[in-house]
């Protein structure tokens, strides 16, 4: 008899949610490119559900040039006047306008610290929180981490960063394990929380 794979509830909708489950959410990230892709993704993602902007991924892929935040930061009026029209994304001006911005700032941070990614797990201590979550509803929308991780970005200048939304970038990007403790994907292998 085969046993059945338990996963986090939430991602059992549709096969694309199952993927990015078992593949991308809550694995560490270390590469600069990825962490940009979320940044825009998450950004996308404000006030909208993660399965929105999860079918339209490829989308924002090509309407921003494959996540290259130096093209991106580059992006003139007409070239965003252009992405709004496609149908591939969401076409919210503000987020749109905003990605050109925090592209930006992204290359800032590089700049300063050698990398985003030093930058980002420096708000963790450089190690995955791991929480034992035993249901979804213990877990919170933000966190005292997400809290301090936004205020700087937002003084950098970054726009649609709010706590939630960095948080949701924390735990797609594996700062933050909160799969649920009989998920498959649960292995505690950093700091407990």
């Amino acid at each position: 008899m085969r046993k059945e794979v338990v996963r986090c509830s939430w991602c059992l909708a549709f096969e694309q949610y199952v993927n990015y489950h078992d593949q991308e959410w809550g694995v560490p990230v270390h590469d600069d490119k990825t962490h940009f892709e979320f940044l825009i993704l998450e950004g996308a993602q404000a006030g909208l559900s993660w399965s929105i902007i999860l079918r339209k991924r490829e989308g924002y892929r090509k309407a921003f040039a494959d996540f290259d935040a130096e093209t991106v930061a580059r992006f003139t009026e007409k070239r965003l006047e252009k992405i709004l029209l496609d149908p591939g994304i969401v076409r919210n001006r503000l987020k749109v306008y905003a990605a050109v911005n925090n592209a930006k700032r992204f290359l800032e941070i590089q700049k300063e610290f050698g990398s985003f990614d030093k930058y980002i797990w420096g708000f963790v201590g450089g190690k995955p929180i791991v929480n034992r979550w035993k249901s979804l509803k213990e877990i919170a929308p933000t966190t005292k981490e997400s809290d301090a991780l936004s205020k700087d970005l937002i003084a950098r200048g970054f726009k649609f960063v709010g706590s939630t939304v960095i948080y949701a970038h924390m735990q797609a990007c594996g700062l933050v394990n909160d799969h649920l403790i009989d998920c498959w994907r649960y292995k505690p292998t950093s700091k407990l929380k």
